[in-house]
């Protein structure tokens, strides 16, 4: 499962809509939006993402919220190894062999460090005028 698919999940059965109401409404496949949330589709568009977003009413800081939980719901992620140190690049290959093994809280602990040391990226950029 895909953080997307868990959030559409919970908002979906939060509010006790059908896989079949929703996909009627949206203009998608039931078996689409159940792998989605099953996390056997790839990452959504961000014309659906919007579209969800508007089915349910999320605005601001909840539709911003799912998207970011869009962007990080890549099922296949490719790495690009090349240029870093290599300490990164044997970190990188030694995640990639176990992720798979590890357990829960060892992959929740290493999502929050990620988390914490990350540079945050700017928001918003205005265009020069």
């Amino acid at each position: 499962m895909t953080p997307f698919g868990a959030r559409l999940r919970d908002l979906r059965r939060q509010r006790g809509i059908t896989l079949k109401e929703m996909a009627a409404a949206l203009n998608v496949s039931a078996a689409y939006l159940s792998a989605l949330e099953h996390g056997k589709r790839g990452q959504p568009g961000p014309g659906l993402v919007l579209e969800v977003c508007g089915y349910f009413g999320l605005i601001w800081d909840e539709a911003e919220a799912l998207k970011r939980l869009a962007e990080l719901s890549k099922p296949k992620v490719t790495l690009d190894a090349s240029g870093l140190s290599v300490q990164a690049t044997a970190f990188a290959n030694r995640l990639a062999e176990c992720l798979r093994d590890l357990d829960p809280d060892a992959v929740a602990a290493l999502d929050d460090l990620l988390v914490r040391v990350r540079p945050k990226r700017p928001q918003y950029r205005r265009q020069p005028k």
